[in-house]
């Protein structure tokens, strides 16, 4: 009885430890770089590590097929932060609200802060008798006119651009309050 149970102990840790190899060698043959930037051996037998190299020398041994290629996607590539930070768009904080603000009679349709477009379906002003849609377009986090695009439609067709100017000033007259507000905090 005694045996059996020893026995099963020893089952046991071989079991684990044969596990836990399995595990090494199976990560060891997922990373490709090595834990301090990859470590390769030359044919003459010495070791050098892929960190230490010169572009030149990396890009043949590269070429060569000694190194795997510095563009290669690895599981590890999901975890670093790749956005191009010249790609993104800021908006003016100010002039989004305030454009929700002066157009909250029109329903929102699709707002993206990302891009910093605001699509409006139609409305009726109060006190007008006519529906209008209208598009805003923030496009720079200045708070300043040339930030601030607006078109804007009737049901009939094309609204003239005194009608979007008159809308824009509305607009940057809400921004500058607002921002005004914020400053006296």
């Amino acid at each position: 009885m005694v045996n059996e149970d020893r026995d099963r102990q020893m089952n046991g840790r071989l079991a684990r430890f044969a596990g836990g190899f399995a595990l090494v060698a199976l990560l060891a043959g997922c990373g490709g770089g090595g834990l301090f930037g990859g470590s390769r051996t030359s044919s003459d037998g010495e070791t050098f590590f892929s960190r230490d190299m010169s572009p030149e020398t990396r890009r043949q041994l590269e070429e060569s097929g000694a190194l795997p290629s510095s563009d290669r996607s690895t599981i590890w590539d999901l975890f670093e932060n790749a956005d191009d930070p010249n790609v993104t768009v800021e908006v003016n904080r100010y002039l989004w609200n305030a454009s929700l603000e002066v157009l909250d009679f029109m329903p929102v349709e699709a707002a993206d802060p990302f891009s910093g477009i605001i699509q409006f379906g139609y409305g009726t002003p109060p006190g007008g008798g006519r529906a209008y849609r209208a598009t805003v377009y923030v496009q720079d986090p200045a708070l300043e006119a040339r930030s601030l695009r607006v078109s804007v439609e009737s049901r009939g067709g094309s609204v003239g651009r005194e009608t979007a100017r008159q809308i824009e000033d509305a607009i940057l007259t809400r921004a500058r309050q607002l921002r005004i507000r914020d400053a006296g905090l």
